[in-house]
């Protein structure tokens, strides 16, 4: 019976230990797949699939890449949604006895790449532990190149869409989960299909509480953790921690600092408003180009990057936490020569965090070194020039930043300036380190001056002309004559190496020098390396003082950064307050103003509060401005909570704790809903979840459906909001029904609102000013127009327009008063006719109805039920 060879069967007993990943076996130069692995790889990678005699009858299917270009393809791979397990040597072929002895010594998977190749420089990669127990769940997160940790439990009100908010918020590259989220079939698809994320699995054992809590203080000893059913972040910690260990195979001793938040700590936006208001990138194209964090991102650092990114995505709603922030811009937005100055020295700071993160792991090598002293080199440069600075924001990153000498040192003295790239081929560390190391460089420079000397000697004395000393790996040195100096060749050579043109000898002299040389080197290069390590070892032993250093720059990068877009763009400092009033003058869109010609912008003014202008109904046309100016109010009150200035001439904010946005209508195919089931998803969520304190950003609320039903709903749906004991937020509520502006004066705090436009003939002029009043023309025959559309379907729609008119199928007045007077006439005629009785029931059922208690979707199948009776 065919058995495997000893080095098939070795790749089998790892392979059956990594089974859910593709494994990347080391033999020499190559990382090798086989079997499955390898016809996966081959299409994947698109190389080519050979075969390997394997001890079978048939041959085993293989591909391989070469190991110094491995990172590419595991880059790939991991993008396709693979993880990668890397298998090495883990002793010297040298020394081993029968098969070298491999094994795993990482595993790659979405959520643990480290490779800065592969990775974002302004975008942090989370990998996320879900925990679910009932409807509770425990989250944790954690970014592995930066050893950013930080938690939550999830266990109050919509616990299902807190955690699509959250998942939302930190974007995680993978998710590794318990069994019982798992079984959710259900809650699995809604994750995968919303955030196309991979899930992977650990036993269910590491998340039991006793394990979980061991695992999470062996990392984080001071965190105090109270014995409470509900702490649940715990569970989710602490097998994250061990997953983390279970593929990273080292030590994670950069993971040191836990953050346990509170969702209600920070502003909250759901998925839907995150896209809306393209907060990080657009809703289209999904390019940065064109969001929020493209306007305000002239961060000089990945560092500061990746925090800006966290401040946008996390807005505060502590007062005092934001009027730090804003006072602390203000004062590098008023010193333009310390700000232009510390920007320029933070041009030249590396991403120290990420690169401690390799240095802990250990994958740092020593151009790394160099970058992280080159970065430290600036830090003294910097502190200097924050000394003089007043804002206690500002005073605190100072007092955070360590000048770091000792570390700079350690590396200055020990690291060549220029190093190559591998650290196990030598030349890394400096002359006058190390007495050993200089000897050997010594003896190994004179070794090979020695070997000129012989080579210059044996011509003279053998008068062969073209004689020369050679080296390679498998015979070491020799002396190589060509074969028209064969009979100058004297007795004491010993012939080594015959060749087509020249033969290669040796004599007892040379191999004297080459055990001193090649002795020399070998010892150099392994003491080299040796050194490198100790030096490695003793920064990262440093790490709490070099990540709080790194993190005070990165806020120092953001505030700058912060403060250079206010003072090109002429933002305004905000007022910040508790108070119920958002009163912003000449309020612009950041991004919009940016995109279009200089000055070309129409600024506008918003008020609204909780009082008299609480809900702002917005009228006129397509293609006026609705959308971009209710984006725009949004995206203020967002940069004032996130501590920036503003594009106005002047704002004062009460702080939101949510903003929801209903804009824009969109099928969501996969998972089956149409744009108006969609639609109403998102304000159901928004009627479920709104406080007093959220801002409401309302476009076209029941336009995916009939008139009659869309109407019926965005009137319920303002007298919903409307109503204090319900919700009563600040709204802007645009919509193309122009019925509602009826509600003015009938529901206290709705106001009135439209986009002005100019006539001019058959033709508009869109003035995007905001105006007090209702619109009353939609003008939806001349944006058609404007829009390119064919001259004939222009006039014919001109005509239907018309008769629709004097037959008065659309006016508000004739239909509103027909569907709520009694009925009239010649009652006795049609009493017993069965249409007529079905008419009375439902006014009867309508003047029963209490409107002011209707929920939207209530009032969808009342009509509907209504609507039968009719038809019936």
């Amino acid at each position: 019976m065919a058995t495997l060879t000893p080095m098939m069967q070795q790749y089998m007993d790892i392979k059956k230990q990594y089974e859910d990943c593709i494994l990347f076996f080391r033999l020499g130069d190559f990382y090798e797949m086989f079997f499955t692995d390898a016809e996966i790889a081959s299409k994947e990678l698109e190389i080519t699939l050979t075969g390997k005699d394997c001890g079978l009858e048939e041959r085993a299917p293989m591909c391989g890449v070469p190991f110094h270009s491995a990172d590419s393809y595991i880059c790939k791979l991991i993008n396709k949604g693979y993880k990668v397990a890397i298998c090495e040597q883990v002793e010297d072929p040298a020394t081993a006895k029968g098969i070298v002895k491999r094994d795993v010594i990482r595993i790659v998977t979405p959520g643990t790449v480290t490779d800065s190749a592969m990775l974002d420089d302004k975008k942090n990669n989370y990998l996320m532990s879900l925990y679910k127990y009932k409807n509770f769940f425990g989250i944790a997160f954690v970014d592995i190149t930066t050893g950013d940790f930080t938690s939550t439990s999830i266990i109050i009100g919509n616990t299902i869409g807190k955690l699509m908010d959250e998942i939302a918020r930190f974007s995680p590259s993978e998710i590794v989960a318990n069994g019982e989220f798992l079984k959710d079939e259900n809650l699995v698809k809604a994750v995968k299909t919303r955030f196309n994320t991979y899930i992977s699995t650990i036993e269910d054992k590491y998340f039991e509480i006793g394990y979980a809590r061991d695992k999470f203080k062996s990392y984080f000893s001071d965190h105090e953790i109270c014995e409470n059913e509900f702490d649940i972040y715990i569970n989710a910690s602490g097998a994250l921690l061990e997953y983390l260990e279970q593929t990273q195979k080292v030590n994670l001793n950069h993971i040191q600092s836990f953050n346990k938040y509170k969702i209600e700590e920070y502003m909250i936006l759901d998925a839907a408003t995150r896209r809306n208001l393209e907060l990080t990138e657009t809703m289209r194209e999904k390019n940065r180009k064109g969001s929020l964090l493209w306007v305000l991102d002239r961060t000089m650092t990945s560092m500061g990057g990746r925090t800006l990114r966290k401040w946008i995505e996390q807005p505060l709603i502590n007062i005092y936490d934001i009027r730090d922030r804003l006072n602390a811009v203000r004062e590098f937005k008023d010193k333009f020569m310390v700000r232009m100055e510390v920007r320029e020295l933070l041009k030249r700071v590396y991403d120290i965090e990420r690169l401690m993160g390799k240095i802990v792991l250990g994958s740092a090598n020593c151009r790394d070194l160099i970058s992280l002293k080159n970065s430290l080199g600036q830090i003294p440069y910097i502190k200097s020039l924050l000394k003089d600075l007043n804002a206690s924001l500002n005073r605190e990153c100072d007092r955070d930043i360590d000048s770091l000498d000792d570390v700079y040192e350690i590396i200055d003295r020990a690291i060549c300036d220029d190093p190559p790239v591998s650290v196990k081929e030598g030349g890394i560390i400096k002359e006058g380190y190390n007495k050993e190391v200089d000897e050997l460089r010594r003896a190994s420079v004179d070794g090979k001056s020695w070997l000129v000397e012989l080579e210059n000697r044996e011509r003279e004395k053998t008068g062969i002309k073209n004689l020369k000393v050679g080296f390679n790996k498998v015979f070491g040195y020799y002396i190589e004559v060509t074969k028209s100096y064969f009979s100058l060749v004297p007795p004491n050579y010993i012939r080594k190496q015959t060749l087509a043109n020249c033969e290669r000898y040796i004599t007892e002299e040379l191999k004297e020098i080459e055990e001193k040389v090649l002795g020399a080197e070998d010892r150099l290069v392994e003491l080299e390396y040796q050194l490198f390590v100790e030096v490695r070892s003793k920064v990262a032993s440093e790490i709490n003082r070099i990540k709080r250093t790194a993190k005070a720059l990165a806020q120092i990068d953001v505030i700058c950064s912060l403060a250079e877009v206010a003072d090109r763009e002429s933002y305004t400092m905000p007022e910040v307050n508790n108070e119920d009033v958002i009163h912003i003058i000449d309020g612009r869109h950041p991004v919009v103003e940016k995109v279009i010609d200089q000055g070309a912008f129409v600024p506008n003014d918003t008020y609204l509060d909780m009082a008299e202008n609480q809900i702002a109904i917005i009228t006129g046309p397509n293609m006026a401005g609705k959308s971009t100016y209710m984006r725009q109010v949004a995206l203020i009150v967002l940069m004032a909570q996130i501590g920036s200035f503003v594009p106005a001439k002047s704002a004062v904010i009460g702080i939101a704790d949510r903003i929801f946005t209903r804009v824009g209508a969109s099928d969501d195919l996969a998972a089956g809903q149409s744009t108006f089931m969609v639609e109403m998803s998102e304000v159901a969520n928004i009627l479920n979840n709104a406080t007093s304190k959220s801002l409401l950003i309302l476009d076209e609320i029941g336009r995916g459906t009939s008139t009659y039903d869309g109407l019926s709903i965005a009137w319920s749906v303002i007298e919903h909001i409307s109503d204090k004991k319900k919700i009563g937020a600040r709204t802007l509520f645009a919509t193309h029904y122009h019925e509602l502006t009826e509600l003015e004066g009938s529901i206290d705090g709705v106001k009135n609102y439209c986009i002005s436009v100019e006539e001019k003939g058959e033709d508009i002029i869109f003035l995007r000013k905001i105006i007090r009043g209702g619109a009353d023309n939609s003008y939806g025959v001349q944006v058609a127009r404007l829009a390119g559309v064919p001259a004939p379907v222009i006039n014919r729609a001109k005509e239907i327009l018309k008769e629709l008119e004097e037959s008065d199928i659309n006016k508000r007045d004739a239909r509103f008063k027909r569907a709520m007077k009694p009925i009239e006439g010649q009652i006795d005629v049609f009493s017993f006719n069965a249409q007529q009785r079905s008419y009375d029931e439902v006014l009867k059922e309508l003047r029963s109805i209490d409107v002011t208690t209707l929920t939207p979707l209530d009032a969808l199948n009342i009509l509907y039920n209504l609507q039968k009776k009719v038809n019936t």
